[in-house]
């Protein structure tokens, strides 16, 4: 919360010190949530720079996890928190950064921003959009967020399903692209995704990776580390705080490396590694031969399953997962599966573990989904390059 606040309190200053009152290049403002939106724009703005280099990116956060990591992202002129949505705020921002353009990724609606674009006649964008039925904007007491809708110029949808609701409500101005996060983590293949860390950890044993746990996910996962004592574990808790960590560690009763100690210890005589820091775990999926994502298992919302499927990996999540559509449609396509408890994941485990046909079929079928799923970025540049260049 802290964060939150303070680091609303020089947004306009800063705004000064990173771009000229007078505009020479094209300006784009790209508004994401947090750092899984600003993922879904990356491709959005790769696209934008080769096609014009000198473009001005300016992008905004709503919340201090994705800023903190970002703000000194390569991308852009200009990355900064949005002030909050009011009327004086709204006016004052884009007065202030002057966009051309302005892209808003996934959920963000803020009807007093969109007001101001509107005003200025900006052209303006939803990006990866996702709707359902039941969500807040949809019910009466949300039809100030449902009018905002209208004032963008087009909304591109993920799926057939969103397509069809908002045309029912009288929204027309939609078109699906699918999911822009697909173009992103394919791009992971491209990459360097080599840990010498992680190869000395594995050598030859089949490894489970594990990324983005909470302690629901750990509760589900410490009885099939115990009992499966040939198979080797990462893990990467969501939250890395020291306390955090000794609270798994504590439990686990069986030999283990936290990624802070490496030089300190020998990896391979250990059945798990604990990575204490963030930024590894996109390359870490490339070692896995079993992936399970976290926060299905309980209530803070399903991680990144995309990830581990560019690698071609079976992939094992909680039972929570209604909000997130791409979770069923891995199921259908036999790459992913959902458990209640301990007892589920020691079952789909092993299977996977001793049916190597199996094991490698699953991951086949993730992989084939990523590829199918490609080409948000083309549908969606297609359609905004005209107001860019």
């Amino acid at each position: 919360m802290k964060l939150f606040v303070e680091g609303r309190k020089n947004v306009f200053q800063q705004i000064q010190r990173k771009l000229s009152a007078k505009k020479e290049h094209k300006r784009i403002w790209i508004h994401t949530a947090s750092l899984g939106e600003y993922e879904q724009a990356v491709p959005i703005i790769e696209g934008i720079l080769a096609h014009n280099p000198t473009s001005e990116i300016i992008i905004s956060f709503f919340s201090p996890s994705g800023y903190e990591i970002k703000k000194n992202n390569p991308y852009a002129k200009l990355t900064t928190y949005l002030p909050l949505d009011t009327k004086t705020n709204a006016k004052k921002f884009i007065e202030a950064i002057q966009p051309d353009i302005a892209l808003f990724i996934k959920y963000e609606i803020w009807p007093n921003y969109l007001d101001q674009l509107k005003k200025r006649e900006t052209p303006t964008y939803l990006v990866s959009a996702n709707f359902r039925k039941n969500q807040f904007l949809f019910h009466p007491l949300g039809g100030f967020m449902f009018a905002a809708l209208k004032s963008f110029n087009h909304i591109f949808v993920q799926h057939q399903d969103s397509l069809h609701l908002l045309k029912d409500k009288g929204i027309h101005h939609v078109s699906v692209s699918g999911d822009t996060r697909f173009d992103r983590v394919y791009q992971q293949l491209q990459m360097q995704n080599k840990l010498a860390f992680a190869e000395e950890f594995k050598q030859q044993q089949l490894c489970m990776v594990c990324g983005s746990t909470w302690p629901e996910d750990e509760t589900l996962l410490l009885e099939v580390i115990h009992k499966n004592p040939e198979l080797k574990f990462i893990i990467a808790p969501h939250e890395v705080e020291k306390k955090r960590i000794h609270s798994l560690t504590e439990k686990l009763k069986t030999s283990y490396i936290l990624h802070s100690q490496l030089q300190k210890s020998s990896l391979r005589d250990k059945q798990v590694l604990i990575i204490d820091n963030i930024g590894l775990l996109s390359r870490l999926y490339a070692y896995a031969d079993i992936a399970y994502v976290g926060g299905a298992a309980g209530n803070t919302g399903l991680h990144n399953i995309l990830e581990p499927a560019t690698f071609g990996v079976p992939i094992i999540i909680g039972e929570n997962h209604k909000k997130f559509p791409e979770a069923d449609l891995l199921i259908k396509e036999k790459a992913l599966f959902s458990v209640t408890d301990s007892q589920a994941l020691q079952t789909i485990v092993k299977k996977l573990v001793m049916d190597t046909d199996f094991r490698i079929d699953t991951g086949k079928n993730s992989f084939r989904f990523i590829e199918k799923n490609r080409g948000a970025k083309n549908r969606i540049m297609m359609e905004i390059k005209e107001k860019i260049f």
